[in-house]
């Protein structure tokens, strides 16, 4: 078993509530122990569609297969220029590469821990994961549809929020008609369900 530094009375404490940083560090140690404290490892779960899943396995193919050789090739015709260290496009190519290597293992994060939303999972009458909502801002604004789904899938240019964002969370478990107030980062917003699909 792998040792971290030694916990005082507070950290140990922290680790027992699952303290973030700890689970991590003890991840990449590859330790389920820290100084006497158990680690309980717990990956994030990504609730998406099936469609949703599909779209990010096309895209992590895409990144495996096409982009991450595009980067080397990049990266072997800036070292070809000589002088690395004032060389931009030989620093850009590797900023490029970190980009795709880090999105690749996210994508892989994400796949991994997937949770398929069926549409068994869908509740009836009331807004929820998979459900396509459409509210009016009140007292007069314009009719809005937004789909929630899984944080790995959302796309609000596409209509599709999260389930983290602070509009679906307020409207999770409503009903048609029901006015709801959303707490957003530009102010409180009043809105009432006109649809749930």
């Amino acid at each position: 078993m792998k040792k971290c530094a030694p916990f005082n009375k507070r950290t140990r404490s922290n680790a027992f509530i699952m303290n973030v940083k700890y689970i991590n560090i003890a991840q990449i140690l590859g330790a389920n122990e820290i100084e006497g404290v158990k680690v309980l490892a717990i990956e994030k779960v990504f609730p998406m569609t099936q469609a949703g899943k599909e779209k990010l396995e096309q895209e992590l193919e895409n990144l495996k297969t096409v982009k991450r050789k595009e980067v080397v090739e990049r990266i072997k015709i800036a070292r070809s220029f000589g002088d690395l260290s004032e060389n931009s496009e030989y620093d850009s190519a590797k900023e490029e590469q970190a980009f795709v290597e880090g999105r690749i293992t996210t994508l892989e994060n994400m796949i991994r821990n997937a949770k398929i939303i069926a549409e068994d999972d869908i509740s009836g009458d009331s807004v929820s994961l998979g459900r396509s909502v459409t509210f009016v801002e009140l007292p007069d604004g314009e009719e809005e549809t937004y789909t929630i789904v899984g944080s790995a899938e959302a796309d609000p240019f596409e209509g599709k929020i999260s389930n983290d964002s602070p509009i679906a969370k307020s409207l999770i478990g409503k009903k048609i008609d029901d006015e709801v107030t959303v707490q957003t980062p530009g102010g409180e917003m009043n809105v009432r369900i006109v649809t749930i699909k």
